[in-house]
């Protein structure tokens, strides 16, 4: 016999039901603490677009709701307040009923939003009662943006144009023989495309996501991730001492695989940070971007095989033009965009020089493991940590509204202030300590680089940095 007999009985009942019983009293408590509650309601229930500067009034109304139960506190005050006064402030900040009319326990109130600065944030009314304990609050979404400046425009135009441009150059003095004959050791290529379309979108997601709070900044980050590199990766290559057949190579590969691997990521993992900033993916004008780098790399390709002689003054102006462009995004960035640095925080900072950083390390890291030799390490290390931060301004500003093309913009602009240092003290290092990069134990007996008389566009290097009369002698003596 049971020992517990009887008792097992009621101790079985109280098993079965005391979790149906726990569950009904906290049903019972959410439902009484409802019907304490207030309706609250704002007209409009938004602030969309809210120029700085301007102002938007606001109907906010109180609806006491039927169900309420007697002894329920009353809302006597309001306090209105913005979670970031930086961006928007409102006005007026407290409210009494006594103040207001209240018919059939309805009172409503006027408040008005002003911009103060490009962002997001909410407006919240926080009723009070009598013994200043909240009763109902509610917050309402508020977007604020610049008005739009000639000068805007214009750095957008001038960066899409210069982009145009550099395509077109790099289309003219487009080199197949040297392509062809990197390709016959696909390795390093192969690498560089891993490094490029692997390695630094999944980098730029986790540190956007590790540093950055803001979808809108983890955004711009992602973007400038799965851009291909850039031309002054080229221009550090040749500086440093590295493979220049094989940067030339992989910028090549990279920027045709763009048409295609930038898309790719956007839709992919780049959709979990949209959804997060509540913004719809520009399906369309993703699609756009894509054909409008297509057609001026075929525009080059088209100089190149019917107007040789202006695809050859095209290679001799490509390097200094790719200089001109990297201190034209910097400084006209900088210069148009000044209030940007106002968003500017230590996160930012550390995120863009992590990005490029991390990608010279870990491309050049990878490029070691598998063997290969210094001076394709280097170029590899470079290509990956060498983004093209305008074509990533340029997406971002043609794919997005405000004010979060304007918010993005601040991360290529981060990445590319600090994307030259690590270079800039490689360069300083080799000069004070080496002759070269990576230099054997052999000397170099012959300059890096001969005078020729004639240059051609197919001439061993001459194409993308644009070196026109010069050609690489040997880099070690045989």
């Amino acid at each position: 016999m049971c020992p517990l007999w009887p008792a097992h009985y009621l101790f079985m009942y109280i098993m079965m039901l005391g979790p149906l019983w726990l569950m009904s009293f906290q049903m019972v408590g959410v439902a009484s603490q409802a019907m304490a509650k207030y309706d609250v309601t704002f007209e409009p229930d938004s602030v969309k677009q809210l120029l700085i500067g301007s102002v938007s009034t606001v109907d906010v109304k109180f609806k006491r709701t039927e169900l309420n139960q007697e002894g329920d506190k009353d809302i006597v005050n309001v306090i209105y307040y913005a979670r970031d006064k930086n961006l928007a402030s409102v006005s007026p900040e407290f409210v009494s009923t006594s103040d207001v009319e209240i018919q059939n326990g309805t009172f409503s109130s006027k408040i008005n939003v002003t911009g103060n600065f490009i962002g997001y944030t909410e407006i919240c009314a926080q009723g009070l009662d009598s013994n200043n304990m909240t009763v109902q609050e509610k917050c309402m979404d508020v977007s604020v943006i610049r008005v739009a400046r000639p000068i805007d425009k214009a750095f957008t135009y001038s960066v899409a144009a210069l982009v145009a441009i550099i395509y077109i150059n790099m289309g003219a003095a487009l080199d197949t023989t040297t392509i062809k004959a990197t390709l016959k050791r696909p390795i390093g290529p192969i690498i560089g495309f891993f490094s490029q379309f692997v390695i630094m979108p999944l980098l730029s997601f986790g540190i956007a996501k590790a540093f950055i709070p803001l979808p809108a900044l983890q955004l711009g980050l992602f973007i400038t991730g799965c851009s291909p590199g850039g031309g002054a990766s080229n221009i550090w290559t040749l500086t440093l001492g590295g493979n220049l057949d094989l940067s030339i190579t992989m910028t090549t590969i990279s920027t045709f695989s763009a048409f295609v691997m930038m898309p790719l990521w956007i839709l992919t993992l780049g959709s979990t940070i949209f959804s997060q900033a509540n913004l719809k993916i520009p399906y369309s004008k993703i699609g756009t971007f894509a054909i409008a780098l297509v057609v001026p790399l075929a525009v080059g390709v088209i100089i190149q095989r019917t107007l040789p002689k202006v695809a050859k003054f095209l290679v001799r102006i490509l390097k200094p033009f790719a200089v001109f462009l990297i201190i034209f995004i910097v400084v006209f960035a900088i210069y148009t965009n000044v209030y940007l640095f106002k968003l500017f925080t230590w996160q930012i900072l550390l995120s863009g020089m992590l990005l490029p950083w991390l990608g010279y390390i870990l491309g050049g890291g990878t490029a070691f493991l598998l063997r290969q030799n210094w001076r394709d390490v280097l170029a590899i290390g470079i290509e990956t940590g060498v983004q093209n931060t305008g074509l990533a301004i340029f997406a971002l500003r043609f794919s997005l509204p405000q004010p979060d093309s304007d918010l993005t913009t601040v991360m290529p602009v981060a990445v590319a202030i600090m994307t030259p240092a690590l270079p800039l003290l490689l360069m300083v290092f080799q000069k004070l300590f080496c002759k070269s990069a990576f230099q054997l134990k052999e000397e170099r007996k012959e300059p890096l680089f001969s005078v020729v008389e004639d240059s051609s566009i197919h001439s061993h290097n001459g194409s993308f940095v644009g070196v026109g009369g010069y050609q690489p002698a040997p880099l070690y003596p045989s």
